[in-house]
Formats: structure tokens, sequence, C-alpha cells
């Protein structure tokens, strides 16, 4: 149905749409709006005869688009970006002409040049007082002359304004003694010039009489783009009378050669000559015209100059050859015979930057306050550089494991130093302190291996003490409740420490890839996430010096690292540093764990014998070698691997806890080997109100294996699903309900239940259990109800009858559902165990005797009234179900 032409409005917009769509699309666009395409055909051509009508006003660029209120349409916005993007050269200057008015109206309120020409046309007001007082504006005829009343004519034409004045002045003071005369211009006279060649609209114009060349070119809307600059010609009755090159004015600013137009004059813009381009490291890059005698230096000074990051010994002039190829010439910008030298047409001059690499200078980076370069002179030492540790050093910097990273060739093959900054600041002469050489890196690491979540989260975080106020405080506590940060940031002296620590990553960020790029060549192969390493740890700082050092190994070069394993802080693969000894190599670590066992280590060198690799184990005495004992401290080689032990038997405090009814309840340390039953006796054993049969034993480990297998469960109905999209006709399930029920699997938190049988273990040695950290006993209070869920026609808990039956609580809930599987109800013991009730005989005359307080009856669902989907989806809620239910039975 076709709409009334006005029960729909059709804006400018959708009329500009219909304008570029054929008469057939019309049509049928305009039936798809309900929109009568004879109102819309209206529209379009009162939309043409206004747009024709309105005249757009102001300066604007040239090209602009106006709609047709005479509003100008600009580019959107990432337009302008993708040509920013692209930064395609452009002839230089005409940008400047492009910008002006449509029209030209000179303004007319401007002195009067002492050389302008009075002629016909100009009105002069004269004012005589004194004796006589008389004022009058004259004009001067076409004969040239100006007839003032009682003083006579005058002939001025032809005069400047200066002898202009001077004539009357003195010709006014002979005819009359003593009065004064004034001489000034009125009303200036309007010329026609022409202005033809390529400008941007060639033809006649009526100007000003002040007018100028450049004048006369901003009337014509400035030069077209194959219009030339520098060849601008005034010609005056068929004669050449000057040549204007609009690069004086452009780049020097020179104007003495913008002569003043007369009537009749012809402004000729000749075709453009020859043009360079220039880019790269200059000031102004662009395309810029020739004339004969301009050499690389006027080119470079057109374009502005070099830039200091310009690399001018090097420049890359491309030229076409007299076999018309392109060939390739260098250039040194930096003398003056090459400057000489002249460019040619099409030339195309590219100046390249210089390297980024520093030269004499020390980077430094990690956990200091003030991360960058640093200037390197002879002598230089590690102290110089780091001169305090409270003022150069964040609060987790590792303040006895820094490195010198040093280049050793021109191949850039880097060796790797140690040192102990505190030992080197404790005394200057100390080989820690070591003499840099230029190019030297200093990287300091962290105490911090991984972060903590809130590190995590807050690592994005900018906080500055201006930007968090008291209230922001408050709510960044709510959000992120960790202990570990707000000991460590919690006011706004830390806040500020924190600042400095956000600064100080993001310098060394910078830094780092600056040095992978150097050291290796360009990124890494393998992503490291970062966010899950402190700022400034070893795995962080270290990658790019193990890449670089595993690149540097080859035949006769063996790759300089070596690895440590066991009880160390930080465990992994280390640099060998230059003379490095196992001590070193436990620094680098970050020292031992208090476990670790000091009578014996083993070191693992691989070893030639016989033109093959074999492995040699080499028995050291820890504590004699961290003694510096030289026997034992051995010198380290190329991937050898040092495994620290652990002290035999070693035990960290084990702490495990007792819930619920027991005279004790608490957490306990044990101690290897404890048993369940030695810990209820040491807790004082349960109160009378206990409900042995309904414990509930939780570990960490079976919790860890349940979530494995819950997310295995979820791979595996997600292939199922898959298959049965692609295989099954009649499959209806959406794509948001899978990933709803997925999602819903995935939100299922695993109990990491053991069953036991409390009473067992007590009364039985053999039925006892042994603990381990983490583990919780839950002994909840004696409960006196059964639970009934599933497919019962109303969920409900009941209060324990000895004389009932579990059919008799099924008959209490409503009995089963139409799509219950009977054959398969199961019963949930109080202790966690499952029975079926065949297999249990639940229906016999004896079977009230077998439900026992806290059981729960599941009746579950008869999958054969469902498809798999559905059945898979309803067993996900069963579960989910049931483990409410467990939980409920265990008050957990």
């Amino acid at each position: 149905m076709i709409l009334p032409a006005d029960a729909m409005q059709v804006s400018q917009q959708q009329i500009e749409q219909f304008k570029k769509l054929p008469a057939a699309q019309q049509e049928a666009l305009a039936k798809s709006m309900g929109v009568d395409i004879n109102t819309i055909r209206k529209q379009l051509s009162q939309s043409d005869s206004s747009s024709s009508a309105i005249e757009p006003t102001g300066s604007y660029p040239r090209g602009t688009k106006f709609d047709a209120q005479g509003n100008p349409m600009f580019p959107e916005q990432d337009e302008a970006e993708e040509d920013e993007l692209i930064k395609e050269l452009k002839p230089f200057g005409y940008e400047v002409f492009a910008n002006a008015p449509q029209t030209f109206a000179p303004t007319m309120d401007i002195a009067i040049p002492a050389d302008y020409i009075v002629g016909p046309g100009d009105r002069i007001s004269v004012q005589v007082f004194g004796k006589e007082n008389r004022e009058a504006e004259l004009e001067v005829t076409r004969e040239g002359t100006i007839i003032f009343p009682s003083y006579g004519p005058f002939n001025v034409a032809g005069l400047t304004y200066a002898d202009m004045t001077r004539l009357l002045k003195a010709k006014i003071k002979e005819k009359v003694i003593g009065v004064e005369v004034i001489i000034g211009m009125a009303e200036l006279r309007s010329m026609r010039v022409f202005v033809l060649g390529e400008a941007h609209k060639p033809g006649p114009y009526t100007l000003s009489s002040l007018s100028s060349i450049t004048h006369a070119i901003f009337a014509a809307g400035g030069i077209s783009e194959i219009g030339s600059l520098r060849n601008i010609q005034l010609k005056r009755a068929g004669k050449l009378i000057k040549t204007l090159d609009l690069y004086d004015l452009l780049i020097k600013g020179d104007s003495s050669d913008d002569m003043l137009l007369q009537s009749g004059d012809v402004v000729f813009v000749s075709p453009v000559g020859s043009r360079v381009s220039i880019e790269g490291e200059v000031r102004r890059p662009a395309i810029y015209e020739l004339v004969d005698s301009d050499d690389f230096q006027n080119v470079v000074s057109m374009a502005g100059g070099l830039l200091p990051s310009a690399f001018a010994k090097s420049t890359i002039v491309e030229r076409f050859s007299q076999q018309s190829l392109r060939s390739v010439i260098n250039v040194d910008l930096s003398q003056p015979a090459d400057l000489a030298k002249l460019v040619q047409a099409g030339d195309e001059i590219r100046v390249l930057k210089s390297s980024s690499m520093f030269d004499k200078s020390i980077t430094l980076l990690g956990a200091v306050s003030r991360p960058g370069k640093y200037q390197w002179h002879q002598g230089i030492k590690v102290t110089d550089i780091l001169k305090g540790i409270d003022s150069h050093f964040l609060a987790d910097a590792d303040l006895n494991y820094c490195l010198v990273i040093r280049e050793i060739d021109l191949a850039k093959n880097i060796e790797v130093l140690q040192f102990d900054i505190v030992k080197a600041l404790s005394s200057s002469a100390s080989q820690d302190n070591i003499e840099l050489n230029s190019n030297d890196k200093i990287v300091i690491f962290s105490r911090l291996s991984k972060m903590t979540t809130s590190n995590i989260e807050l690592d994005n975080l900018a906080y500055t003490q201006d930007e968090l106020t008291r209230k922001e405080q408050q709510l960044a506590k709510d959000s992120y409740k960790t202990k570990q940060f707000w000991e460590k940031y919690g006011d706004e002296e830390s806040i500020e420490a924190f600042t400095l620590e956000q600064q100080a990553a993001a310098e060394t960020e910078k830094l780092l890839k600056q040095s992978i790029e150097q050291m290796t060549g360009g990124e890494l192969e393998e992503e490291v996430d970062i966010q899950q390493l402190a700022l400034f740890s070893r795995q962080r700082l270290l990658i790019p010096i193990i890449e670089k050092l595993k690149q540097q190994g080859r035949a006769g070069a063996p790759i300089q690292l070596v690895e440590i394993d066991g009880a160390v802080k930080f465990p992994g693969i280390y640099p060998l540093t230059i003379n490095a000894k196992v001590d070193d190599l436990v620094v680098a670590a970050g020292g031992l764990t208090e476990s670790a066992y000091l009578a014996k280590a083993d070191i693992t060198r691989n070893k030639l014998q016989n033109k093959s690799v074999v492995k040699e184990s080499l028995g050291i005495d820890l504590g004699k070698a961290l003694q510096e004992d030289g026997t034992e401290n051995i010198k380290l080689i190329s991937k050898d691997r040092l495994n620290i032990h652990q002290i035999p038997a070693w035990s960290e405090n084990h702490v495990v806890e007792l819930r619920g009814e027991f005279v004790f309840p608490g957490k306990y340390t044990i101690r290897r080997g404890e048993r369940l039953s030695d810990l209820i006796e040491k807790a004082g054993g349960f109160t009378s109100f206990a409900h042995q049969e309904g414990s509930v034993f939780t570990r960490v480990q079976l919790r860890e294996l349940e979530q494995q297998n819950l997310l295995k469960l979820t791979a595996d109905l997600r292939i199922e699903m898959a298959s049965k999209s692609l295989s099954d006709t009649d499959y209806s399930q959406s794509y948001a309900e899978v990933q709803k029920m997925l999602a819903d699997m995935a939100k299922v938190q695993p109990v990491g239940r053991l069953v036991v049988n409390l009473p067992n273990v007590i009364e039985e040695n053999n039925y006892d259990i042994l603990l381990e950290d983490g583990d919780v006993l839950y002994v909840p209070t004696k409960k006196n109800s059964i639970n009934v869920i599933g497919q019962v026609q109303v969920t409900s808990s009941h209060i324990y009858d000895e004389n009932l039956s579990a059919e008799d609580y099924l008959a209490k809930s409503g009995g089963t559902k139409k799509r219950a599987d009977n054959d398969r109800i199961y019963i949930i013991s109080a202790n966690g165990s499952i029975k079926m009730m065949e297999s249990a005989n639940w229906f016999a005359s004896d079977a009230s005797s077998n439900m026992k307080p806290g059981d729960t009856v599941v009746v579950p669902l008869d999958a054969e009234y469902m498809n798999n989907l559905s059945l898979w989806t309803s067993a996900t809620t069963i579960m989910y179900n049931t483990a409410v239910a467990i939980a409920a039975i265990s008050g957990i």
C-alpha cells in the first residue's frame, strides 16, 4: 500500500541517495518505503533548483562540495585518517592559492602607496583652509584632468600619487595666498585585467587599481594543477613587463616582484616546467618546480633544509637514464661538490633517516627508578650510574643478581657479566664495580616471579596521586581486596611509589623491545604472556638475552647457557656469565630455599668422549661451594645443569581443618604420615550432637581432578553437539542455547569430596585415611530429614520416620512425573555414597530399615522421551541440582 504524500517525510540524505539510482531502482525503493515515487521526484526537482540558487559563502578549499543549503560538506574523519596514512607527496605551494575566495573584493581602506599612478576614474579629495575654506571631491576625467571651481583645471593623469600631491598643493597656493591644502584619494578607480593560461578560472576580471599580480591570481581561484608557480608573466600592450616567481614569495617572503596592475594588463600563467620530488628527512617534503639553474642545494633549501635525523651522506636519487630506464645514484648532501650538482627533471630524491642506534651510551633497564640511556665516558663504572640503593632502585629490586650485557664484536655478539650492586657500592675497588664499555646494557631484576591476582588486574591502571582520590581508593579496596597489594600501595606515599614503578615499567618496556630488535634482529617467535610475569622478573628480562645466546651458538662456540633446578627460588635457564662458578649460579636463581640440602649437589655436564657426547655427573659439597671453597666451588661451562636437592623427609607445614561437631574444632598442623583417626583424637573427639554418618571430607587434589574431568566432559559435549548438528537433519537447538548450556557446565564448582564412612575410620584401623595438606572434615549436627529431588511432583524434604520406606517418601512428594525413570531411582546417603533402589531391595518389606536420616532420594529423567542434546542438557541440570543437594546435606 502506497502511503499519502504527507504520510512520510523523506530526508535530504535519502534524496541524495535517490539521485544516484536508476529510475527502476528508484521506483522499487520508493515502493519498499511506502512512499509515492511522484512525491520523491518532485522533491528531487525542488532540491536541484534550490541547490542551483544558493551560492556558497566564505572561503573554502578548492574542490569543497556544498549541500543544497550552501553548507560545505567536508570528508569524513576516517577518510582524512586514510589520507594521512598514505602521505602522498603533493606539489608545493598550490594550496595557498586554492584557499582563495570565489570572488575577489580587495580592502579599500589601506594607505595609498607613493608610486600609485593616478588615472581616469580616480576621485581626489581636496581640502583648503585658512584664508579660504573649501572642500571638494574631484574625479579624474577621461582626458586626465580634474576641474576645481575657481582654481581651474589640473592635468594629473599619469602622475604618481606623490607627484600629484605636490603639484596640486603648489598650484592652489599660487592662486590663493595664506591657505593650507590637504590632498587625498577619496575613491580608487576599478580596472579590467585578464588572467589567462593555466589559471583555475581564466578570464577577464574587474579589480581595484591597487591590485597586483597575486591579487589577480587569487581572483581567478588560484593556479591549476598543471600551471607554473615560477613563470607567471605580466604583459602590457603586447610587451613582457615582468616575470613573477612565486617561490620567492612562498619560501623567502619576497614580494618585490609583485607589481601593481594597470587596466588592460594580462597576467599569463605558463604551464608547469620540470619538477623534482624530495621526501624523507626534510622539513617540507613535496614536489617542487625547477628552473634551469637549480641544483641540489636549491632543492634542499626549497624543502626547508634537512632534519637533524637525516643521513645526508647517502641520499638516494632515482633518475631516468638516457635509455628511459630508472637508475639510482647516491649523493652526499654534506659535501659542497655534490650540493652544487644540477638536478634533472623527474628526479626523486629520498633523504634517508639516521640509525636509531645510540653511540657512546649506557642502557639501564629493569627495577630501577630511572631507566633509560646514560652518557658513557672512558673509565665509567657501575656505581657512577647506580649511586645509591634508596634513590636509584625500586622496592622489589634484587640487589644481589645484576647483569651487564656487552657487545664483543662487530656482529653484535654478546657476553654477560654478573655483579652484586651491594658489594659494588660497599667498595669502589670491588670487582663487582665493573668498568663499563660503550653500548653496555645494565639489567636489574625484581625479586618477584609471578604477579598476584591483584597485580594482574591493576597492571594497566595508571594511578597517580592526583587521580586516585579517597573515594576511588575505597572503591578500589572493595574491588581488589588483596592483602599483598594494599600492604604495598595502601597509602598516598605508596601510591606515589606505585606510579614510579609504572613509569619505570613503561620505559623498560620500550627499552626491552629495542633490545630484542637489536640482539635478535626482530620480534621473538614465541609470545610471552607478560601479564603472568612480574614487571621486571627474570623470566621477562632474560628472554632477549637467552635468545641472543642461542643464536650465537655454533660449532666451536657452544651456547653460553646453564640451568639450575631444585630447591632454589627461581629455577630455570640462565646466561653463563664470565668466570661464573656454582655460587654465582645459585645467586642468579635467587638463592636457596629453606629446604635445600647443603651437604650434596649434583652437576650434570656434557663431555666429549670417543667422538660422542656423554653425560658426566659431578657431586659437590654445596655448603662449601657457597663459602667459596676453591675445590667445591667449581667453574661452570656451557650447558651445565646444577641440581639442588631437598633435605630428605622435608615437610612444609601442612594444615588440616576440622569443622562442625568436634570438641575442639579448628585448624591443625599435621606431621607426615598422620592419620584421620589420630587427628580426631587430638581434637577431643565428637560432641554428643555429631552426625558422623553425614560427614563430608574434601581434598584439594580431588577437587582439581574433578575440575579436569568437568572440562573434559564439556569438550566432549561440544564435539558431540557439533557432530549431531551436521548429521541430524532434525537438529533444532540454536547456537545460543548450546553456548548457554556449556557456560552453565563451566560454572559448576567441583566439591572434591571423598566418600568416608567415619564410624569405620574410628573403629577400624584398616579403614583409616592418611591426611594431606588442605584436607577439610566437616561433621554436621544430627539431621532428622529425608530429601526427595528430581522428577517428582514437588521437590521437598520430610521428617524421618523409621516406619516409612523410600516409596512412602516418594508418595509424600506427589509421586513421580510421567518422564521419570522409575527403574533407575537411586539414593544418596548422608555420607555421600550412592545405592540403586533395586540393588538395595528398597521396596521389600524391610526397606524402611535401610533409610537413614539425611538420605536423599533422586528420581532421574527417562532418556527415551528426549533426543541426545536435550538429554545432555537435563543430565547437566540434574548433575548441578545433585551437587546443590549434596551441599545442602553436608552444610557446606
